[in-house]
């Protein structure tokens, strides 16, 4: 089977969609894998985010008024990720909208960037009920969706905001004031942890270390531009 037929299959199949061959047709050596953890490793901008939008992958998709995709510049320098959307964010299909919305674009401004040149993403892309915290199995199907956004845009730095994104990327289950304050490598691309805006909105005394992981992170971008 051809290449491009192994992407239609995996795109379908992600989507749900039953796949059928003629009975005599041998099975492609490639489809074992076409729903395990790399699925969407050949999509492109487009079919992921219809892959996305059509998930079902866990039960969130239940619950959920639309997904959130993530939203900016496709071959932006910096990669912003979050955890899971929140109402609004749900409500509007965009991530970090509302107070924190705000928050985030005056860290981002603060180093020269906006919401236009990076690109901004979430672990997950549906909402969890009530706002609670994704669920290991949760981050885990929809992990597959995030490492090709990474993938697709190739940024010089992934800034992680918050302990649930930076507990995903990184695989540990470290408090933020134990991960933030050094760089981290996520599959070749150097990633820095900071607090979350929600969480500077209710604790402005830790604004301060928060530009302290903005200065490292760009710090962490300029090396790789050189």
């Amino acid at each position: 089977m051809t290449h491009p037929e192994h992407q239609r299959r995996a795109y379908l199949q992600a989507m749900g969609i039953d796949v059928w061959l003629p009975q005599d047709a041998p099975e492609p050596a490639a489809a074992s894998s076409d729903t395990g953890a790399g699925f969407a490793d050949e999509l492109d901008w487009g079919e992921l985010r219809q892959c996305v939008s059509d998930c079902t992958r866990c039960e969130l998709a239940g619950s959920r008024t639309q997904t959130v995709f993530g939203i900016g510049n496709q071959n932006a320098d910096w990669m912003i990720i979050g955890e899971a959307p929140g109402a609004e964010e749900d409500r509007r299909g965009e991530p970090f909208v509302g107070r924190a919305g705000k928050m985030l674009d005056e860290m981002l401004r603060a180093i020269g960037q906006s919401r236009d040149a990076v690109f901004i993403a979430n672990i997950l892309k549906c909402r969890p009920p009530n706002n609670r915290d994704p669920e290991p199995s949760e981050a885990a199907e929809c992990r597959a969706y995030l490492e090709r956004q990474i993938a697709l845009v190739q940024p010089k730095i992934i800034l992680a905001v918050g302990k649930i994104a930076a507990q995903n990327l990184l695989g540990c289950d470290d408090p933020v004031g134990r991960m933030r304050g050094r760089p981290h490598d996520h599959n070749g691309i150097p990633l820095v942890v900071t607090y979350h805006p929600a969480y500077l909105l209710r604790s402005p005394s830790q604004k301060r270390k928060s530009w302290s992981d903005l200065c490292l992170a760009k710090a962490q971008a300029a090396e790789v531009a050189v």
